[in-house]
């Protein structure tokens, strides 16, 4: 082993300051700069040559060793920041958006409350999916690729689901406007973990800020929609990433073999599995929320078990399948992960709950409800802005003291302590502490990741963290009609806490 002038070298690896050096095979490592010392990440294995290994950083836009997206000079990392997350914001619009229109939907479509949560659990199913397998492909056929797909998907979507003249021609026009969702939220996420080190913070922290205003004002969108305009076109909101698209284009590299696309052959297989283990658990937990019988759920049960074990097994001779080992070994991402699930579990369950104590309970109209929420955008913006600076540590410890007041927020207001407004603060903690989340789990991804599975990984990520938002609005749903609206709240102020105590140890 070697060090002069910052570089060290591993083997047949060369780290340097800031970045990943070039891959000769054999074994990849990342390395890190902390505290002015050079460390080195986790070994990585990758496949050798002839079983198709992944290309070095050169293809995904490297220079000196230090990886970005192509053409992310232009606009600094501010305005890249601010067109990704254009990019991706409108896909929050396809749940707390649609949610409010949910009552003129069954109400024109002759649906009952169980037929018509298809709408939201069908949206949430497809878009969790769509960002797994959108990630790997974005890592095999390049972002660019990946974005053209998921604009296609977002067209046809948003025109199937308002001109819907049935329920289930709605819910099939919302499965592909939520794939087309998560087509974009994947490219973007990839983009973002592909950035320059220096560069990061800035970026991430900018980033946050706009993913904190987009999820305030969801909900406030939804109800102007809603009112003033359609419920027709309240369920299609998501489509306003298309907005964004030519602004990102220039990001996105070329395709299978160029800048950003490795151009190996896709594990269709495992893609299925893990869909189909995704589908069965989201299911299991909405279960309550779509009126399922016992009977329904103990096979939508069975059916997990049987793909879940038929992923393992997949998944333990394939270790560089649809779920590579690269990505799900790398056990310093997990309590990162097990956070943002706590954060998202919290922000479902909080903003399924709190509209419906508002309006119930207080008698505050949706418009009403939404401005209240949009000062959580501010929030959210301030503390993602300064998060961003930190370094990912200090950022860990910011969305643990926001994930902790979070709780206890939710804790005061299921008491009754503070009336409305305590639900309204609880609302904007949760909404500040997504934000956070964005920069928190995508520096560490881009950290801990080598570039070539980074989309991959934040595929993965975003399909987890998804899944606990599910859980997080399926519990509400489950206790709501035992406990009690005001109650839950109190019940569900255990995901904050979790990410709270996941952040700081």
């Amino acid at each position: 082993m070697m060090a002069r002038a910052g570089v060290r070298w591993f083997g047949v690896l060369r780290v340097r300051r800031g970045g990943v050096g070039p891959v000769e095979g054999g074994r990849l490592e990342t390395g890190r700069r902390e505290s002015g010392r050079l460390e080195a990440a986790d070994p990585v294995r990758t496949p050798p040559a002839s079983a198709g290994a992944l290309p070095g950083p050169a293809a995904a836009g490297s220079a000196g060793g230090r990886l970005q997206p192509p053409g992310a000079a232009g606009g600094g990392p501010v305005g890249l920041a601010v067109r990704l997350g254009a990019l991706f914001g409108p896909s929050v619009f396809g749940v707390t958006a649609a949610g409010v229109a949910l009552p003129q939907v069954a109400a024109e479509l002759g649906a009952g409350g169980g037929a018509v949560a298809w709408v939201l659990t069908g949206h949430a199913l497809a878009l969790g999916i769509g960002t797994a397998v959108f990630g790997r492909l974005a890592d095999t056929l390049g972002v660019r690729v990946v974005l053209l797909a998921g604009a296609v998907l977002l067209g046809a979507g948003a025109l199937v689901a308002a001109l819907a003249p049935a329920l289930g021609v709605l819910v099939g026009g919302r499965l592909l406007l939520a794939a087309g969702s998560g087509a974009m939220a994947a490219g973007g996420a990839t983009l973002l973990a592909r950035a320059q080190v220096r560069q990061r913070s800035r970026l991430l922290g900018a980033y946050g800020v706009v993913m904190g205003v987009f999820a305030a004002s969801a909900t406030l969108a939804g109800g102007v929609v809603t009112a003033w305009l359609s419920w027709r076109l309240a369920v299609v909101l998501p489509v306003l990433s298309l907005v964004a698209l030519p602004w990102c284009l220039p990001a996105a590299g070329g395709g299978p073999g160029g800048p950003g696309g490795s151009g190996r052959r896709v594990d269709g297989v495992g893609a299925v599995l893990l869909s189909g283990s995704a589908g069965a658990l989201l299911v299991v937990v909405q279960s309550a929320s779509l009126g399922l019988g016992p009977v329904v759920v103990g096979v939508v049960v069975a059916a997990l078990v049987a793909s879940a074990s038929a992923l393992a097994w997949w998944v333990g001779r394939r270790p560089y399948g649809f779920v590579p080992h690269a990505v799900v070994g790398r056990r310093v991402l997990w309590p990162v992960v097990a956070a943002g699930v706590g954060v998202f579990g919290g922000l479902f369950a909080t903003m399924f709950a709190a509209p419906q104590v508002l309006a119930r309970l207080h008698g505050w109209s949706v418009l009403g409800i939404g401005a209240a929420l949009l000062p959580g955008a501010v929030v959210g913006a301030v503390a993602a802005r300064w998060a961003g600076r930190l370094g990912a540590a200090g950022a860990r410890r910011v969305l643990g003291v926001v994930a902790l007041a979070g709780a206890g927020a939710l804790v005061a207001a299921g008491a009754g302590a503070g009336g409305a407004w305590m639900v309204v603060g609880a609302a904007s903690l949760a909404l500040a502490g997504f934000a956070l989340a964005q920069i928190v789990v995508t520096g560490e991804v881009a950290a801990h990741l080598p570039a070539e599975v980074r989309g991959t990984g934040m595929g993965l990520v975003n399909l987890t963290l998804f899944v606990g938002g599910a859980v997080g609005s399926g519990l509400v749903g489950a206790l709501a009609p035992v406990l009690g609206l005001p109650l839950v709240l109190a019940v569900v102020a255990v995901f904050p806490l979790l990410a709270a105590l996941v952040s700081v140890l």
